[in-house]
């Protein structure tokens, strides 16, 4: 699990649900949270807005979308280091034994993507189609992520919108009814909750689900382009120290280090 992402969300609800009951004056004040609830209010601002995206997307994409927020609770299983070391391993074979000791390797391998790229490579294919078809792959799966990405970033766009919206039919009624002045301030308070909910909708969800959407799509981005430049290394017949050290180039200076650590010795021949 994402720590990260859980401890930024429940804590954000915590200082929010804090802010709205402490009252200086008389302490902790739960009555205040039904001045927050309004049920037409969250059906026009979350209803509205959450519909305007749905009108926008396909449905397969939305529902794609939408279900997409799992991710970011889940803790990535990416292992950029795991996968250099792999990549070395694979190149120390092929030297020693040529390309085509690799394919029983490639058979039994669970990163399809890899399996792929050595299979290709086995089956003699140019370095440059090789290169080709992979890179179409990458930019293949990156493009579906970013459609579930759009449907977040609508919905942020969105959210305040419709709180607006519902702000203005509020207000509108509110203008409607003036016969009484004691209900002004209830129902302009009515009405400033969709404003609210809009914000709240934006960003509390939308936005930190969008961007750790992002993150995770570069990063898988990033190792696939390491696994392609590390089995072009192999077929190109380079020394195994080399490749490691190019694939090194991909990672941050820490990353680095605690790669150097974990692998006192080089990985190469």
């Amino acid at each position: 699990m994402d720590l990260a992402t859980l401890i930024g969300v429940v804590l954000c609800l915590f200082l929010m649900l804090f802010g709205i009951v402490f009252d200086a004056s008389v302490g902790i004040n739960f009555g205040a949270l039904g001045s927050f609830v309004d049920i037409p209010s969250v059906l026009i601002t979350l209803g509205g807005s959450l519909m305007c995206v749905f009108a926008s997307k396909s449905i397969e994409d939305f529902i794609a979308g939408l279900t997409a927020y799992t991710q970011i609770i889940k803790q990535p299983t990416n292992d950029t280091g795991a996968v250099i070391q792999q990549i070395i391993q694979l190149s120390n074979t092929a030297r020693k034994e040529g390309l085509l000791a690799l394919e029983e390797q490639a058979r039994s391998m669970e990163d399809m993507f890899m399996q792929k790229g050595l299979l290709l490579i086995v089956d003699g294919t140019e370095p440059e189609l090789v290169k080709s078809v992979l890179e179409a792959e990458i930019d293949a799966t990156s493009a579906r992520h970013q459609t579930r990405i759009a449907v977040w970033e609508d919905w942020a766009a969105q959210g305040p919108a419709w709180g607006m919206i519902g702000t203005l039919i509020g207000l509108v009624n509110m203008l409607q009814n003036m016969d009484d002045p004691s209900a002004i301030g209830p129902a302009m308070a009515v009405a400033l909750l969709t404003t609210f909910y809009g914000s709240l909708v934006a960003n509390w969800i939308c936005f930190p689900a969008s961007t750790k959407l992002k993150k995770r799509n570069d990063d898988e981005y990033t190792l696939r382009s390491i696994v392609i430049e590390g089995l072009l290394s192999i077929q190109a017949g380079e020394n195994p120290r080399v490749t490691e050290e190019k694939l090194k180039s991909f990672l941050a200076p820490k990353q680095r280090e605690a790669y150097d650590a974990a692998n006192a010795g080089g990985g190469g021949e």
